[in-house]
């Protein structure tokens, strides 16, 4: 295999990954792996279960990189067909392999059962191909070299995927990728649109790609966060370690108190351990979001160390019974309103016996809105800040989802203040 062998393309392979149903999260785990030996991943493609345009995807992938990775289609039944389209592509025939098949039949007895006549197909293997034992099902991987390059079949349950993958397929391509490391890392944003991130970074990262070891940087927006993800690559994996943290370094003295990680940690996560580290409890009072604020405070593991407790107050009557909400302040200003996400944010704090409140009320829609007060209006507050309203954009979903960013947001923004 030639020095060059640095880069992938992943094929998933089946219908079901095409539906709103399944998702293809091989594709993830595979990517993580071969970027942690240095390969960069190119493309990934979803193909369904057709002999056409399968072949048409494994014929490109093949053309653009070194190593081409296939999930999926290795079963015993008609519509999976990546062993056959791959061993067609490449002109090779295909062979039964007597010790898959002696395995196989031996799997079914040790149940008691006797293998059906379908499952022969899967002892087939491509001539000069080398079968990939699974311990956990009955479909092999295979390892197919392409001249310079190389196919890898990898059987789509995720279970029989990393077993093979661990054990056969990273040992392999390791050793072909010892002189070459890729590094990554993450600077996380929020409260701050993508073009403004972009005004002032642009010119940092247009440099860094000039630097002796260059840095890539690519951003991604997603509702209420912006990442730019800092990539380098080389063999020489300290420098390329240090070469990343001065990058980081100048982005984040750039673009200043809107970064809330640059270590991969989520905002709920900095939020818990700034908590844990001022020795603060903190609850929440939930209207719009519906318990979403509390849902991503607890996913961090060790939240009981200061997370209390929450009251999602979605009608008026449980806003004033439960958090203490004043009722003529919610006739004078509304359900939406500052003046309440304040009083259920006090509420809230006094209610569960906690060091910080947080209020969150709003219009997530689709109906609700008015003129004054449209969809994707939101109040916060934060006790010891001043509250605020925002307006966000999108659907339910994303204006809650933006909604709770927010919130945390204020909170991270508390816990650093003198």
């Amino acid at each position: 295999m030639r020095a060059g062998f640095s880069t992938a393309e992943i094929v998933a392979v089946g219908s079901e990954l095409l539906t709103p149903y399944k998702s293809d999260s091989n594709s993830l785990y595979l990517t993580s792996e071969l970027n942690g030996i240095g390969i960069d991943v190119r493309e990934k493609v979803i193909v369904g279960d057709d002999e056409h345009d399968l072949t048409a995807a494994f014929r490109e992938a093949l053309a653009r990189v070194d190593l081409v990775v296939l999930t999926g289609g290795l079963g015993p039944t008609a519509d999976d067909l990546t062993r056959e389209v791959v061993a067609h592509v490449l002109g090779l025939p295909l062979d039964e392999d007597a010790a898959i098949l002696a395995s196989l039949r031996d799997r079914f007895a040790r149940r008691g059962l006797t293998m059906p006549e379908i499952n022969r197909r899967q002892a087939q293997v491509p001539r000069g191909a080398t079968a990939l034992a699974n311990a956990h099902g009955t479909a092999p991987g295979l390892w197919i070299p392409v001249h310079e390059k190389v196919v890898v079949l990898l059987p789509g349950p995720p279970r029989e995927l990393k077993g093979i993958f661990e054990t056969y397929v990273l040992p392999r391509l390791t050793e072909r990728t010892a002189s070459r490391r890729l590094r990554r890392r993450v600077i996380k944003m929020t409260g701050r649109p993508e073009s403004h991130v972009e005004e002032i970074a642009q010119p940092l990262y247009s440099k860094m790609a000039q630097w002796r070891i260059p840095v890539r940087t690519t951003i991604l927006a997603a509702p209420g966060q912006i990442e730019l993800h800092l990539t380098a690559e080389g063999a020489d994996v300290e420098g390329i370690d240090r070469t990343l943290e001065e990058a980081v370094q100048t982005l984040s003295s750039a673009l200043g108190s809107i970064v809330f990680s640059t270590d991969g940690r989520s905002l709920q996560e900095v939020v818990g351990e700034l908590l844990r580290l001022r020795g603060a409890w903190i609850a929440v009072a939930e209207s719009c979001t519906g318990g979403l604020v509390e849902s991503r405070l607890t996913d961090v593991p060790g939240s009981s160390e200061w997370f209390v407790g929450g009251v999602v107050a979605y009608a008026n009557a449980v806003k004033v019974e439960q958090l203490g909400v004043p009722p003529d302040v919610i006739e004078r200003h509304g359900a939406v309103s500052e003046q309440v996400a304040s009083a259920m944010a006090a509420g809230v704090r006094e209610k569960l016996h906690a060091d910080i409140g947080v209020g969150v009320t709003g219009v997530a829609g689709p109906g609700g809105g008015t003129d004054a007060k449209p969809v994707g209006t939101v109040a916060i507050a934060v006790t010891g800040e001043p509250p605020r309203t925002f307006k966000f954009l999108g659907d339910r979903n994303m204006v809650r989802l933006q909604a709770t960013q927010a919130a945390l947001e204020m909170v991270r923004r508390l816990l650093l203040s003198p």
